[in-house]
């Protein structure tokens, strides 16, 4: 069994996989698409990852505000995870993403990572952040 991280953005999607002892998250893949709403084959090739790495549990970053409220971002992430469990069947799981994208930067910074490069894979690192806590919070807390 494994779990995939998903940071949902306004034209991405950046994919993480877990290991299979579910230890560690790794950023595999950034998916991109011309427009917002265009989700068609972004799903569908969520759900070609989804079979080739044998993903059982889904992780959707939620873009919570820094107060703890839901705003427009959040509700787009809560409707892109109800559309994957309607496809794929897979228990979705929402998680507080607040400052991944920060720390997914902030990590490339410290790595000496050239621009052109974080902007192509910040998305990927993103959900690789949101994959790797909640792999730590379940560890703890289960």
């Amino acid at each position: 069994m494994r779990i995939m991280g998903l940071d949902y953005g306004s034209v991405t999607v950046g994919v993480a996989i877990s290991d299979q002892l579910l230890i560690t998250a790794q950023g595999i893949e950034t998916i991109r698409r011309k427009e917002e709403n265009k989700l068609r084959r972004t799903l569908a090739r969520i759900e070609e990852l989804i079979k080739e790495y044998d993903v059982e549990l889904i992780v959707v970053g939620l873009p919570k505000n820094m107060n703890n409220t839901l705003g427009a971002r959040a509700q787009m992430s809560e409707e892109f995870a109800n559309m994957i469990r309607r496809r794929t069947g897979l228990e979705v799981v929402m998680w507080d993403e607040r400052l991944t994208t920060v720390a997914a930067h902030n990590a490339m910074l410290e790595a000496d990572i050239s621009r052109k490069k974080r902007y192509q894979v910040v998305d990927q690192v993103a959900a690789t952040v949101i994959l790797q806590n909640y792999l730590d919070f379940r560890e703890k807390g289960m």
